[in-house]
């Protein structure tokens, strides 16, 4: 079968403005993928495009092997929770989830009025008295119920808090290992979802940054802290993404896994090494000046 998802060369612009920019990636059947980026970075207008909200302004979009436009074979594989997710006001929690029962061939009834319990919501609310965390929850439970092939989750989690936030993650989890379909989380949440996720893009100023194995970015920098001087000693020829001065000291953070002499060199050094990570690798890829190409990590 085909991948889930082709863009090649993706592009899109507003006038002037260049949105998303050259972008060629594959979204692959029955994995959890992050895409990550900072606001404004082209991630919503991505998932626009291949969920057919958008037309791109040059380059190819298949979703399923196909044209996703007007495509309503392609759209009933795919359901898109977006941050700010509308509803009609004059709709009950129930009437929602019984249109979304209609819209999803895969949709599990038991299961939602599960989750409906899991998140202590109240089935006959309209939605126009919900909280935003209640809104938010809505949008969880139609995702995780709908089961479909390609799910996409756009920040879902707004207004929830800690406990919420841990019970849409366990539940996600647990079946995606019962019904395995492929699942997008977009959020800025990264060390929260880090466990999760199997394959990693990052977005920066409209083009690819990242494409890669979560297992390769996980533990693929570090952080050297001592004296100023020893510490360019040490990474001198290494790739710094990160440099911060204070005082007599430097604390770096270093592109790439150590191998034991460069430990032992540190130890020697008296430098001190920090992990750093998911987040923290993205915050000091995405902080600075735009890339030009995807960062390689193997």
């Amino acid at each position: 079968m085909s991948n889930v998802v082709d863009a090649n060369q993706l592009t899109k612009k507003y006038g002037n403005i260049v949105a998303v920019d050259g972008v060629t990636f594959t979204i692959e059947k029955n994995k959890i993928y992050g895409l990550l980026g900072r606001n404004g970075a082209g991630k919503t207008t991505i998932m626009h495009m291949f969920t057919a909200q958008l037309f791109q302004t040059r380059g190819e979009i298949k979703v399923f092997g196909e044209n996703p436009y007007e495509n309503k074979h392609v759209l009933s594989k795919i359901c898109f929770i977006k941050e700010s997710q509308k509803y009609p006001s004059g709709f009950t929690i129930k009437n929602v989830l019984d249109v979304a029962a209609f819209l999803f061939p895969n949709w599990d009834q038991q299961y939602a009025e599960s989750l409906i319990e899991d998140f202590r919501l109240p089935a006959k609310r309209r939605i126009k008295g919900l909280s935003r965390g209640m809104l938010s929850s809505v949008g969880i439970i139609i995702g995780l119920a709908s089961r479909a092939p390609l799910t996409i989750f756009d920040e879902p989690y707004l207004g929830l808090d800690a406990v919420s936030r841990s019970l849409f993650y366990n539940r996600l989890i647990e079946d995606y290992a019962e019904h395995p379909r492929t699942i997008i989380l977009s959020t800025h949440l990264i060390d929260e979802v880090n466990k999760m996720l199997e394959h990693v893009l990052v977005i920066d100023n409209g083009k690819l940054l990242i494409n890669e194995d979560a297992d390769v970015l996980r533990g693929n920098a570090v952080t050297v802290t001592g004296l100023a001087t020893k510490v360019e000693a040490f990474i001198a020829g290494k790739k710094v993404i990160d440099k911060t001065p204070f005082g007599g000291f430097h604390s770096a953070t270093v592109l790439g896994r150590l191998g034991a002499e460069e430990i032992k060199q540190a130890e020697a050094l008296e430098l001190e090494l920090s992990p750093v990570s998911l987040q923290q690798l993205i915050v000091h890829l995405t902080g600075g000046k735009s890339k030009d190409k995807v960062v390689g990590f193997s």
